[in-house]
C-alpha cells in the first residue's frame, strides 16, 4: 500500500483488495498512456488516471510480445504547474524497478534537490534519441509534492525595508555559492564566516524568541528516503479540490520556500490550521518532478 494515497484523497483504502480494485479502475478507464522502449528494448508503459486536476494515480509496467500488460508498480502523482529550476539535471535509475530519480544542484537551497521522476516514458524516449546528456543541460524541471502532514503558521511581519534587505542578502549569498562552486577560496571563506555569524545570532535570539520568528523558510532532507523533505515556506496560492471518486477534500497549495516555487497537495484532514496566502506552511513532503525537455 502506497503511504501517500491519502494525500490525493484515498485515505479509506486499507486492504490489498481495495488497492487492486483501484488499480484495475485505472487500467480500464485511464486518461493518458505513454509508452517507450527501455534500455533492453522492452515496451515500458505509464498508464495514468486523473481523480482531480493535475492529480491521480499512475500504473507502470511492460507490454509483452502478445501485447499483454504486466504491472510492475504504481504511485500517486501531483503535477506541478510552474517551472521551479533551470539548473543542470542528473537522472539515475532505481535498483528495483524501471523508476528514476532526478537531481539538480539549486543554489537557493545550498544542496542537491532529489526528486521522483514522473515522466519516465518521456525520459526514456529522449534518451533513446541519443540527445542525452547534452539536451538535459538545457531542460527545466517543474517540482511538485505530496504531503502526509503539515501545519499552518502565521506570517512574520516585515517592513518594506526589511524585505528589500532580505532580497539583497539572498542575491549576494547566491553569488557567493556560485563562486564557491567554481573553487573561489574568498567566496568559501565568506560563506563560512556568514554561517558562523548566523549561528551566533540564532544562539543569542533563541533564548527569548521562538525559532519560527527567526527562521521564516527552510528546505531540508527528512528521514532515510532521499526524496523526502521537511519544509517551511510562504503560501502564495490556495485552492480547495475534491477527489472525484471518494469525495475527500484536498488542498492545492502554492508555496515558496528558499525562493523555490512548489505546488503541494495535501488532504484536508492532514493539515492543521487554515491555509491562506501570506501564511506559512510547515510539513513533510514527497518531492516529485517533471523534466520539461
Amino acid at each position: 500500500m502506497h503511504s501517500f494515497l491519502k494525500s490525493i484523497g484515498f485515505s479509506r483504502i486499507h486492504t490489498i483488495r481495495e488497492q487492486d480494485e483501484l488499480i484495475g479502475e485505472v487500467l480500464r478507464s485511464y486518461d493518458l498512456k505513454k509508452v517507450a522502449a527501455d534500455r533492453n528494448n522492452q515496451l515500458f508503459a505509464q498508464i495514468s488516471k486523473d481523480y482531480a486536476q493535475d492529480m491521480g494515480i499512475t500504473v507502470c509496467g511492460y507490454y509483452d510480445d502478445e501485447n499483454l500488460f504486466h504491472m510492475e508498480y504504481y504511485y500517486p502523482y501531483f503535477n506541478g504547474t510552474q517551472i521551479t529550476s533551470y539548473q543542470q539535471i542528473a537522472v539515475e535509475k532505481q535498483a528495483g524497478a524501471e523508476a528514476y530519480a532526478g537531481a539538480c544542484d539549486d543554489l537557493r537551497v545550498g544542496t542537491t534537490l532529489i526528486f521522483y521522476l514522473l515522466n519516465t516514458s518521456e525520459y526514456l524516449r529522449e534518451k533513446g534519441k541519443r540527445r542525452y546528456p547534452q539536451e538535459m543541460q538545457n531542460a527545466s524541471v517543474s517540482l511538485s509534492a505530496l504531503s502526509d502532514g503539515g501545519v499552518i503558521l502565521l506570517p512574520l511581519e516585515k517592513s518594506k525595508l526589511q524585505q528589500e534587505r532580505d532580497a539583497q542578502t539572498r542575491k549576494k549569498r547566491n553569488s557567493l555559492y556560485m563562486a564557491a562552486a567554481n573553487g573561489d577560496q574568498d567566496a568559501i571563506e565568506s560563506l563560512t564566516m556568514e554561517d558562523i555569524d548566523a549561528y551566533t545570532m540564532i544562539s543569542r535570539r533563541i533564548r527569548h524568541e521562538d525559532v519560527y520568528t527567526i527562521v521564516d523558510s527552510y528546505f531540508m532532507p527528512y528521514g532515510l528516503e532521499c526524496d523526502f523533505y521537511n519544509i517551511m515556506g510562504e503560501i502564495t496560492e490556495c485552492r480547495e479540490i475534491r477527489n472525484s471518486r471518494t469525495g475527500e477534500k484536498l488542498y492545492h497549495l502554492g508555496v515558496v520556500t528558499n525562493e523555490i516555487p512548489l505546488d503541494i497537495c495535501i488532504n484536508q484532514n492532514d493539515l492543521t490550521g487554515v491555509p491562506l496566502p501570506g501564511r506559512r506552511f510547515k510539513g513533510t513532503i514527497w518531492l516529485q518532478g517533471t523534466i520539461n525537455f
